[in-house]
């Protein structure tokens, strides 16, 4: 089995690993490929197509795609950036952001990403719709109006006994995360800490004693854009 293959991103020839996904591929090499349901290190879902690059000629999620000797990938041109932008505009007329009063606001992946894309005002309407806040597990508060279904709480969060402590429920139009009555009343501080950092947006707070400990204008990309991190990397050459 070859050691590397050579792929092609954005007229730049990379060397990556058999098997790599093309985003952890072009991340490992300084390039930025917008993602939201996407974690490092945790198996893809594809959820929200975000990170959709061109691939050969053909548009697919590089979060969900493996390399491939001779891959020839694009990741920035004016259909590709409109197809982002679109994505991030109807997750949020979706659901309710109201990011003044969000406590993850400046945190929050989606709003960096809205700067990012240079989000003014959607061109859909916004849905407006009726969602409860589920206040009901001691340790999270889950906001039904601020998710943007990536499944990040499912795929990582789970308890010592490996049960996931949150699933989806209902279908279609109505679907929402829920977090388990019996294995999410047994979560402890560590683990519902873990969920509410991993979740991209406000959509899980946790009931801690503190809240909104960093001040606006000192929170992550209040600094700087999403990606910033990524895209002053240096090449790493494999060996």
């Amino acid at each position: 089995m070859k050691e590397f293959v050579t792929i092609t991103i954005d007229d730049q020839e990379i060397k990556a690993r058999p098997g790599e996904y093309i985003v952890d591929a072009a991340r490992r090499n300084g390039i930025y490929i917008p993602t939201l349901c996407n974690m490092s290190g945790v198996k893809p879902a594809g959820s929200c197509r975000i990170c959709t690059v061109n691939v050969n000629g053909r548009l697919m999620t590089s979060c969900t795609t493996p390399v491939a000797e001779g891959m020839e990938i694009e990741t920035i041109s004016q259909e590709i950036a409109d197809f982002r932008k679109t994505v991030v505009e109807l997750l949020l007329i979706e659901g309710n952001h109201f990011c003044p009063s969000c406590e993850k606001s400046g945190n929050c992946e989606l709003q960096a990403l809205g700067y990012r894309f240079e989000v003014m005002v959607p061109r859909f309407p916004y849905q407006f719709p009726k969602r409860d806040i589920d206040a009901s597990n001691p340790k999270l508060i889950k906001d039904h109006n601020r998710c943007v279904l990536c499944k990040r709480c499912i795929r990582t969060i789970l308890d010592e006994e490996g049960h996931h402590i949150f699933a989806f429920r209902y279908r279609g139009h109505q679907l929402q995360i829920t977090i388990d009555p019996e294995y999410g009343m047994n979560m402890t501080d560590e683990l519902a800490q873990k969920a509410a950092k991993n979740c991209p947006v406000g959509a899980l707070l946790y009931r801690g004693k503190h809240g909104f400990e960093i001040p606006i204008g000192k929170r992550k990309y209040d600094k700087e854009p999403i990606g910033s991190d990524i895209e002053k990397l240096k090449k790493v050459k494999i060996s």
